[in-house]
């Protein structure tokens, strides 16, 4: 259980009382990413009744494997609003980029230990196929005693669903980069996944470390075709288990969502998760409503992001333009991270008084002209500031939109709103 304080701390900033957020919180419908290796500047809850979280995704990749854009991007994502950031590196000294992000972060970390299995294993033995049991477990240790504070576990893809991958044609196959990976090694070694297999060993892991689970979706929808398949209902039944044994062992856990789903199906999939899984908390991945939007995926997810955070997700994962792309630079991760904020905002505003005085308070600023106001409260405050300072105007109570025929400036002439 998490010290008094913090409790009192977050309900506070979450505008919801200490009784309903400690409540819920034993109920396991929110969550708080916090492990007891590291403080936390901004410690946050994630759940029933409170307020949309973003998380973004940070780390190399086997063809960018320096890791100063990747600090760079934290300090982007935390200026922008990101609530949790993940170290998705596989390129580079992993420890060293892993320990360097959790230093500087002053919101949770979370990883994807598999990717850092694979990846030694594949630099050690020539293969990850040849990963051990032993080289799972020593690599959660080590993360856990660094310090992340959530752990995403990719247990529910099972043995049996890759026979059912084959008889049914998906066609974006799995797009999980964890999931390929288990998939490969239950393939080519012919057993059962071992996360499935010894889930109590993450479990006793993730207790000792007071590490949070988030139950991956390894088989989540990669295209619209795919949208709420079988393969994808198979996993979240195996998933909903998996919760109740986190639950009956104290560890807090989540549940990582789809993917691209068609835009309406969204509201069914928020349902079925919070259903089969007892309200746990929703980590939705996207979700993507098309294929089509190369390059300008941020806004394609703010789409379903806002659509299903509506409908019942908890916390949203940051899309960025480059998704699918290429490796994304520190101005992708802005734009990813302010289109989930738009997303998650869209929703809390008609939830929570203080998001919504925020519109308000703008919204009044704006009919006044008063622009140093607006700017206070903007989203992306240098934009707001760049945009109106590039063009020269008449008069400094207009815009170059519509100029001496502002539509706000020509009622206050009229005195109709005093």
């Amino acid at each position: 259980m998490f010290e008094r304080s913090i409790l009192k701390e977050i309900a506070k900033k979450e505008g919801v009382s200490f009784s309903y957020l400690e409540s819920n919180f034993r109920k396991g419908r929110v969550v708080i990413p916090y492990s007891n290796k590291r403080k936390i500047k901004n410690p946050i809850a994630i759940g029933k009744g409170l307020k949309v979280k973003v998380n973004t995704n940070l780390g190399t990749s086997t063809e960018r494997k320096e890791f100063k854009d990747e600090l760079e991007k934290l300090v982007v994502a935390v200026k922008y609003g990101t609530d949790t950031v993940m170290d998705l590196s596989v390129g580079g000294n992993l420890r060293k980029i892993r320990k360097e992000i959790i230093k500087a972060s002053p919101v949770p970390v979370g990883s994807v230990p598999i990717y850092e299995v694979a990846s030694e294993v594949e630099r050690r033995r020539g293969g990850l196929e040849k990963m051990t049991r032993d080289d799972i477990f020593s690599v959660l240790e080590e993360q856990a005693k660094d310090g992340i504070d959530f752990f995403t576990i990719h247990a529910g893809i099972l043995r049996s669903f890759l026979d059912i991958l084959q008889r049914e044609k998906r066609t974006s196959g799995i797009v999980s980069r964890g999931g390929a990976i288990l998939a490969r090694w239950m393939y080519v070694n012919k057993r059962e996944n071992p996360f499935y297999e010894e889930f109590d060993t993450v479990l006793d892991i993730a207790k000792k470390y007071r590490i949070t689970i988030s139950l991956g979706d390894a088989l989540r929808p990669g295209a619209i075709a795919d949208s709420t398949d079988k393969l994808q209902m198979y996993e979240l039944f195996t998933l909903a288990e998996l919760v109740k044994r986190c639950r009956r062992k104290n560890v807090q856990v989540m549940v990582e969502g789809p993917g691209h789903i068609r835009i309406d199906e969204i509201k069914f999939n928020m349902w079925i998760e919070k259903k089969l899984c007892d309200q746990a908390p929703f980590y939705v991945l996207g979700p993507l409503t098309t294929d089509i939007a190369c390059g300008y995926d941020h806004i394609v997810s703010a789409i379903g992001g806002a659509l299903a955070a509506l409908w019942g997700a908890d916390f949203l994962c940051v899309v960025t333009p480059a998704e699918h792309l290429r490796h994304p630079s520190i101005e992708d991760v802005k734009l990813g991270v302010i289109a989930s904020k738009i997303a998650a905002h869209s929703v809390d505003l008609i939830r929570f008084k203080d998001e919504w005085e925020r519109d308000k308070v703008l919204s009044l600023a704006r009919a006044k002209r008063k622009w140093r106001e607006v700017f206070k409260y903007a989203l992306d405050r240098e934009k707001a500031e760049n945009y109106r300072e590039q063009k020269k105007i008449s008069l400094d109570d207009i815009c170059t939109m519509c100029g001496k025929f502002c539509s706000l400036r020509l009622i206050d002439k009229c005195n109709l709103l005093k």
